[in-house]
């Protein structure tokens, strides 16, 4: 009964907090300052037909950097809670094979789910997407190959360069951009094309492909974590 009264007084005072926060919201008729300077500027100064890419590239890019370095974190985080340690007696079972369908199947898809991670971050400039969608996408592959494939095994040099050439080259084209253009991650280091075109918006594409490359990697090291913990 006093945990129920504990739980009912604490829900009553997240309430009573949040309640003015919620009575005294009022609509918005029109963009804030900085919104118009992204509305107004972004597609003349990045030449991305996509603004919401623009803004989370380049004007914030250093917040898009930071989500990579958490998401590095939490990676080496799950492997350090998961790894075995060494000499340690384990009995592993033998995985259990899929089914012939499955199997058949992931064959037919995962070069399919491969291509459509790629195109959504190589459009990322121009159609809703980006680096960290596609990753995604590609990591959902590898999943489906884990799963119908269990025996397989994942070739962790390749692995590690992949997502380590990435996220260098990130930063490298970050740098670039102090030099070549106007600040830090700045796409204006490679010409901004045609506007509309998939070769536009300067180095955006690029940023975004490596983006993609490293997420990508970085989800595949953490399934490759749990899948090894398993066995």
């Amino acid at each position: 009964m006093v945990k129920r009264f504990l739980i009912l007084l604490v829900l009553v005072f997240f309430v009573i907090m949040l309640l003015p926060l919620v009575s005294d919201i009022q609509p918005q008729t029109e963009l804030n300052p900085l919104a118009k300077k992204y509305v107004k500027d972004g597609p003349d100064e990045l030449g991305s037909a996509n603004l919401v890419t623009s803004v989370i590239v380049t004007y914030r890019g250093l917040d898009t950097l930071g989500e990579v370095a958490v998401l590095f974190i939490a990676t080496a985080g799950v492997g350090f809670m998961l790894r075995r340690r060494k000499g340690s007696k384990t009995n592993p079972q033998k995985k259990r094979e899929s089914s012939e369908i499955l199997q058949t199947g992931t064959a037919l898809l995962t070069p399919l789910i491969f291509l459509f991670g790629i195109y959504i971050f190589l459009h990322g400039h121009l159609t809703p997407g980006g680096g960290f969608q596609g990753g995604v996408v590609i990591a959902s592959a590898i999943l489906l190959s884990m799963l119908s494939f269990p025996q397989s095994e994942i070739n962790h040099k390749i692995l590690n360069a992949i997502e380590s050439l990435s996220g260098v080259l990130y930063l490298v084209i970050g740098i670039l951009g102090i030099y070549l253009a106007a600040g830090f991650l700045d796409n204006r280091i490679l010409p901004l094309g045609d506007f509309g075109r998939l070769f536009s918006a300067g180095a955006i594409p690029v940023i975004y492909s490596l983006i993609g490359l490293k997420v990508g990697s970085e989800l595949v090291g953490i399934l490759d974590s749990m899948q090894r913990s398993d066995s």
